[in-house]
């Protein structure tokens, strides 16, 4: 691979990366109801609305899901594999296929967010307990929804809240799975990226 091609790999992944963080961090905060008011809310929904308003003519919510960011996240995923792919020189793979690579790569990249989430909430937890920052505010309506099945069944014991190790279990456990499916559909190696 000369230096040109690997330049060029280098920025279809950061670009990718930024595009996929900004469609699923739209999807999720429409998917737990986030506040809309919060800036950080404000910011991302000015940023991605140029994309996702006109696929929300042909993709409208469904069952309060917004349906047009997750289209927009797998045109994305696919667009940059097969860019990737090219650039690669591999040529273009079963259409299918891409889906289904695309498909597994976002699903990594979900569980791969909710690691950070939670381990930046434990963060805070420790270094600004109850701080009222947007970023912090945002951060728990995210990871709330996950924690709160969890603390059901394991309660804080002595003030000490052992959920987030069951969630970090999980979380590597779903891992190991996605690696695996990646593995098994023949994700190719340069494409799996956070797996």
């Amino acid at each position: 691979m000369n230096a040109a091609n690997e330049i060029a790999i280098y920025l279809i992944q950061t670009v990718l990366t930024l595009l996929l963080f900004a469609a699923l961090l739209r999807f999720l905060l429409q998917a737990v109801r986030a506040d809309f008011y919060n800036p950080i809310c404000q910011f991302l929904v000015k940023v991605t609305n140029p994309m996702i308003l006109p696929l929300r003519k042909i993709f409208p919510s469904v069952a309060g899901l917004d349906t047009a960011s997750l289209v927009l996240l797998i045109l994305v995923q696919v667009t940059g594999m097969a860019a990737m792919l090219m650039l690669l020189g591999a040529g273009w793979p079963n259409p299918l296929l891409i889906l289904l690579w695309a498909l597994v790569a976002i699903a990594a990249l979900l569980v791969q967010f909710y690691f950070f989430a939670l381990l930046g909430m434990i963060i805070v937890s420790w270094v600004a307990p109850g701080s009222q920052h947007p970023l912090v505010s945002l951060l728990h309506q995210i990871t709330e929804p996950v924690m709160a099945p969890v603390r059901r069944l394991i309660p804080p014991m002595g003030g000490l809240d052992f959920s987030p190790i069951a969630v970090f279990i999980l979380i590597n456990i779903l891992q190991i799975v996605l690696r695996n499916v990646a593995y098994s559909v023949g994700l190719h190696p340069a494409l799996a990226i956070g797996l």
